[in-house]
């Protein structure tokens, strides 16, 4: 159901958002039902050998997305794009423009949190994977969506997807934390340098969501925390305000309203979508 009339016409784009079940995905169809044109993007396929399956769309499940907003009354189309090769992400605007004719969202999603390892058993070129798809590909994505939106003349929205890694520390996560906390640095620096143009650029900081992604992490730190499964998942439940971990929907929700003109003045922030969890 659309809530935010203003968002009707209004074109998005949302990188790594081909898998099913992932943020991306849930943001997409959310600003969809919003009467957004959707451009979903992924890289269709694993470039890394460690990625687990769950990790990357393919191109069917990207496919798949689109298809399903279009059953559903919606506009969308997708493109590949690997958002560390800067071609492929200024690629991404441009064809936005050429069918849309503009472009008024863009959303950083497109991210790695599968290389988990204590700082003595992480390999350089690791920590470059990461680093490189979460920061640098956020700052790409922010450059070439910018560049447009300043071109256009009529501001526009960025919204970068954080973690709370975002704010605390997260062990075997030096990588993921790291990436995480400079996304801070370049929200709030891309807000002072776009503001002048009307550009919103805005953080999400979710705490833990079951994505796919996010099964696979479950899995990961039970292991290496040695509780076991269920008790891991039950302690995270327990330390949870709210008492349980994020949805999907949560953070399309959110992803939603800072897009809308209801966060027209809200510009610079990383807001925790944690249910209580993280509060600073």
């Amino acid at each position: 159901m659309a809530i935010y009339s203003e968002l009707k016409g209004k074109v998005a784009v949302i990188t790594g958002a081909g898998r099913k079940g992932g943020l991306g995905e849930a943001m997409a169809k959310r600003l969809a039902d919003e009467g957004c044109k959707v451009v979903i993007t992924d890289i269709g396929h694993a470039d890394d050998k460690h990625a687990p399956d769950t990790a990357v769309g393919t191109i069917s499940e990207i496919q798949q997305i689109v298809d399903e907003i279009v059953a559903a009354g919606g506009e969308s189309s997708s493109v590949i794009c690997n958002v560390l090769k800067a071609d492929e992400v200024a690629a991404a605007v441009d064809f936005t423009v050429e069918k849309y004719g503009r472009l008024d969202i863009w959303i950083n999603n497109a991210g790695v949190g599968y290389l988990m390892k204590p700082i003595l058993e992480m390999d350089v070129s690791e920590w470059d994977t990461v680093l490189g798809v979460n920061l640098r590909g956020a700052f790409l994505g922010t450059k070439y969506a910018a560049a447009q939106m300043v071109k256009q003349g009529q501001g526009g929205k960025i919204i970068n997807i954080g973690s709370q890694a975002s704010k605390s520390a997260v062990g075997h996560a030096s990588a993921y934390t790291a990436s995480k906390h400079g996304m801070n640095g370049l929200t709030r620096v891309a807000a002072v340098e776009l503001g002048p143009h009307q550009i919103n650029v805005n953080e999400i900081c979710p705490n833990h969501v079951t994505t796919a992604l996010g099964a696979w992490q479950n899995q990961h730190f039970s292991e290496v925390s040695g509780k076991g499964y269920e008790q891991y998942m039950q302690d995270m439940r327990d330390r949870i305000p709210l008492g349980r971990p994020g949805q999907q929907d949560d953070i399309a929700k959110a992803c939603a309203f800072l897009c809308s003109d209801q966060a027209i003045y809200i510009t610079g922030e990383c807001m925790n979508v944690s249910g209580g969890e993280e509060y600073h």
